[in-house]
């Protein structure tokens, strides 16, 4: 018996996210800058007698079901089972086989970080894998990106499932017809050093519903509300600002960058920002952070810190003492989305 292993890694929006949410991106066309983190959605899938079983330890639950009626884990395992569905149509004749997939992620829902989606491509990774089918980067990016958006129908953008299986430093842009470019970036060692080295992750511990936010964003794209048009402009051209700016190591640019990227976010919509997510920012701020933002939709999750390195723990310690919650740091990856064999140990 061999067990199948996948995973994909998270990763942080640093500049345009919101442009890659349709309709502003058929109409005008994304920009997005994000990098890949050392967190992780990682897939498990095993071939078992007979049924479909579904565990996700990190949320403590676990669902069993007839091979053609795990429809009836929809509730619980959503995503799980739309990418069940999708690969055994797609990828083995509409015939269903009989598995185990087990997922976990480093993150919490709502973090900000793509978990959701990037969970999606950990899952059909690992299911390529045990069906023995080879799909390029770009196909498994539209696949996991079809799943979500289409399939299942949930509102977001497509720059969580690029980023997943690409890895690494990108700039990506979308194209008339929903087509998306992905551009690796070669950030010199330097540089992404002096990054890890001023950046902080913080989590408030309150994850957000994402698409509330994304709705209201959506609703004012097509109302063509002034502001937010503006808004959303102004974020697609900084993300090709801060390319730029982290292409020539220019750090103190890129700072001011993430900080007018954050100010022409919360025109998107009133729930980007909230009195929890200014205060953490205005203590950040006042302990020797330069700028900050929101991973994400908004609204919650992980918030993304550049601090003056040699202060970096002050800023730990005052967030962890007046505003509670988590502070972390992180490394960026070059490897996006993979998936292995390991064989399962004979039985004594």
């Amino acid at each position: 018996m061999t067990m199948i292993r996948g995973r994909a890694p998270l990763r942080l929006g640093l500049a345009g996210g919101g442009t890659d949410v349709s309709p502003y991106c058929d109409d005008f066309g994304g920009r997005i800058l994000n990098a890949t983190i050392d967190k992780y959605a990682y897939a498990y899938v095993e071939e078992i007698p007979d049924g479909v079983e579904f565990t996700s330890p990190d949320r403590e639950c676990s669902g069993r079901a007839d091979t053609y009626e795990v429809d009836s884990l929809l509730d619980e395992f959503s995503l799980h089972v739309a990418v069940y569905q999708r690969m055994m149509k797609e990828f083995n004749s509409g015939e269903h086989l009989p598995l185990r997939l087990s997922t976990q992620v480093d993150a919490p829902p709502g973090s900000g970080l793509g978990s959701s989606s990037t969970l999606v491509v950990a899952m059909v990774s690992a299911m390529c894998e045990l069906l023995h089918v080879s799909l390029s980067q770009y196909d498994t990016a539209r696949l996991a990106w079809e799943v979500e958006r289409v399939d299942l129908g949930l509102a977001g953008g497509w720059q969580d499932q690029y980023a997943a299986t690409f890895g690494g430093f990108n700039y990506m842009e979308s194209r008339p017809g929903g087509r998306v470019i992905v551009n690796p970036l070669r950030v010199r060692r330097e540089v992404s050093s002096e990054l890890e080295a001023s950046l902080l992750l913080y989590f408030g511990g309150v994850s957000r519903k994402s698409a509330e936010v994304i709705a209201e964003q959506q609703r004012k794209v097509v109302d063509r509300d002034a502001e937010a048009l503006e808004g959303t402009h102004a974020l697609r051209l900084e993300a090709e600002v801060m390319k730029d700016r982290l292409l020539t190591g220019d750090i103190p640019g890129f700072a001011q960058s993430l900080y007018n990227g954050w100010a022409a976010k919360k025109k998107l919509a009133t729930k980007v920002t909230n009195p929890a997510i200014e205060q953490a920012y205005a203590v950040a701020e006042a302990h020797g952070m330069i700028a900050g933002k929101v991973s994400g939709a908004g609204g919650g999750g992980f918030m993304m810190l550049i601090v003056d390195p040699e202060r970096r723990l002050e800023v730990l310690r005052s967030l962890e003492r007046e505003c509670g919650g988590t502070v972390a740091t992180c490394h960026f990856t070059e490897h996006g989305a993979e998936a292995w064999r390991v064989p399962r140990p004979a039985a004594s």
